[in-house]
């Protein structure tokens, strides 16, 4: 615990530098109040893009009307492959205004954090199953002024979801097995998404993993994973309300009307 109280403090320290400098987002500005007035957001996956022109394809993401970049970062540990790392966060910052959702498919977390938030990540999300420490790194993430969401794979049981709801930005769901684009959506998991939205509304949590009335904005459910027009109204329909879409969207003669088409879904 040495350690981590160590890097408590430091990264309270972080805070104190001038954001001019340090470019950093504060998660609670305008950019956010935006996003909450939607109903479903859509967060293209950065993965699906031209690595060689990540600036490039971010900036094409921005005018396309996505509400955010979700980011992959894998350690070829806790899923086969590697892919970007904190660099890559910090070129996108600098390309984009769009709030960055990182995913980190890696063991021991926790370690990735300050790294990702000096790189200019607004949410950090992590996976249930590559850390006992758990409620730690969720709280050290929000500590560092960061929103921090919570991933489950497909396999994992919904039975340990609620622990987590009250401590947590975001559940996000996998629709397909972590580490690899392209794959088919996994429908089982549905049940799973109407689970965690059925026990978050009988507990009146919302946005942030606030107790309180419907005047706050709802909890957020992302599904990652195969996600396109047919998925995401069954996701929809489920009680997810933020679509991570990769293959799907950046095969799109018109990634705007694709967008468009996802946030406007009828279920």
């Amino acid at each position: 615990m040495l350690k981590r109280k160590g890097l408590y403090k430091h990264c309270n320290s972080l805070l104190t530098f001038d954001r001019s400098i340090r470019k950093y987002k504060d998660v609670s500005n305008e950019k956010e109040n935006f996003m909450a007035k939607k109903n479903i957001l859509v967060a293209p996956s950065i993965l699906s893009a031209d690595f060689g022109h990540l600036a490039e394809e971010s900036k094409k993401l921005e005018e396309a009307g996505a509400d955010m970049i979700h980011i992959d970062i894998m350690d070829g540990h806790f899923v086969p492959n590697l892919t970007l790392g904190p660099k890559a966060v910090a070129a996108i910052n600098k390309a984009t205004k769009l709030f960055l959702d990182v995913h980190i498919m890696v063991y021991q977390p926790f370690e990735y954090v300050e790294r990702l938030v000096e790189s200019g990540a607004d949410r950090i999300t992590f996976h249930f199953e590559a850390t006992e420490d758990v409620e730690d790194t969720l709280n050290f993430i929000r500590k560092c002024n960061c929103e921090a969401g919570l991933a489950f794979r497909p396999e994992t049981s919904r039975e340990f979801i609620p622990k987590y709801l009250d401590k947590c930005d975001l559940i996000l769901l996998m629709t397909v097995s972590p580490g690899f684009g392209g794959q088919k959506f996994m429908h089982d998991v549905l049940e799973k998404v109407k689970f965690t939205r059925d026990w978050i509304d009988s507990k009146n949590i919302r946005k942030h993993g606030k107790v309180g009335s419907n005047s706050i904005p709802p909890f957020d459910i992302q599904v990652d994973g195969g996600v396109n027009l047919e998925t995401a109204k069954l996701s929809i329909e489920a009680g997810a309300n933020v679509l991570v879409a990769g293959t799907y969207l950046f095969q799109q003669p018109d990634m705007s009307l694709a967008i468009k088409h996802l946030k406007e879904v009828k279920i």
